[in-house]
């Protein structure tokens, strides 16, 4: 579980509502159907029209990984290069060829395939790297229609408050409801910019962040492959690997 999706959201949304609160605010003059209706239809009724179906599909199954850290550990991609290296070391790189039957990582396991066949270390760099770059331009559409989604939500708020003020200007003939009625209308604003600063500009950045980790653990993969095809010191794999990962503290395992 990524605590900080949970922390940001607690904190974003609690900091609103108990500030809306500490000035005197009725809870239930923020709970308006009509406004999130209007918002969040008409919002992702833009986004859907702006991207593919199936981008639009992949991009709400995609939505929850804003909520997990991702499987694979940077550390535990070095324990299996250093493993995979002096397995190689010892008994040859044909010896990886057992190894790849039972990795369950796609990519790893093309990447051992290859370096078994005997492929030129140039050309399996060319080749995993096509794929990182394929990986990166489908995944990153997920990102991109939440941030889509964002940037429409506040127009979407402005265009329910308008409506909201219709209707308020539309029924001047009974003045003691018109501070209540304009009042609601400015809910939808309020709807279009939470949903899109805390909601969804919010997960199409922790998509991106996502995704750079997936590169950088496809990067690491390729490095370690490569220097175990040279026949490198297992050691020496360990500290070239090492370097690709920020200094942010040990990872949990």
């Amino acid at each position: 579980m990524d605590l900080a999706t949970i922390i940001g959201l607690v904190l974003g949304f609690g900091a609103i509502v108990g500030g809306a609160a500490l000035e005197g605010l009725h809870m239930k003059a923020l709970l308006q159907p009509t406004a999130a209706l209007i918002v969040l239809g008409g919002t992702f009724g833009a986004a859907f029209v702006s991207f593919p179906l199936p981008a639009v599909i992949k991009a709400f199954k995609d939505a929850p990984k804003a909520f997990f850290m991702p499987k694979e550990k940077h550390e535990n991609i070095i324990k299996d290069m250093i493993g995979y290296a002096a397995k190689a070391r010892r008994n040859g790189l044909i010896s990886l060829e057992q190894e790849a039957q039972t990795i369950k990582d796609p990519f790893t396991k093309k990447g051992i395939s290859l370096v078994v066949d005997g492929i030129d270390p140039q050309k399996l760099r060319e080749a995993l790297e096509i794929e990182i770059e394929s990986y990166e331009e489908h995944e990153k559409v997920s990102a991109e229609f939440f941030e889509s989604a964002g940037g429409y939500a506040p127009t979407i708020g402005i265009i329910g408050a308008v409506l909201g003020l219709i209707h308020v200007m539309s029924n001047l003939s009974d003045t003691s409801k018109l501070g209540a009625g304009i009042a609601v209308a400015f809910v939808a604003t309020i709807y279009g910019l939470m949903t899109a600063n805390l909601v969804c500009i919010p997960f199409g950045t922790k998509l991106k962040h996502r995704i750079k980790d997936e590169l950088l653990r496809r990067q690491m993969i390729i490095e370690g492959l490569i220097s175990i095809q040279n026949g490198e010191n297992p050691h020496f794999i360990e500290q070239k690997l090492r370097a690709f990962i920020p200094d942010h503290g040990p990872e949990k395992k």
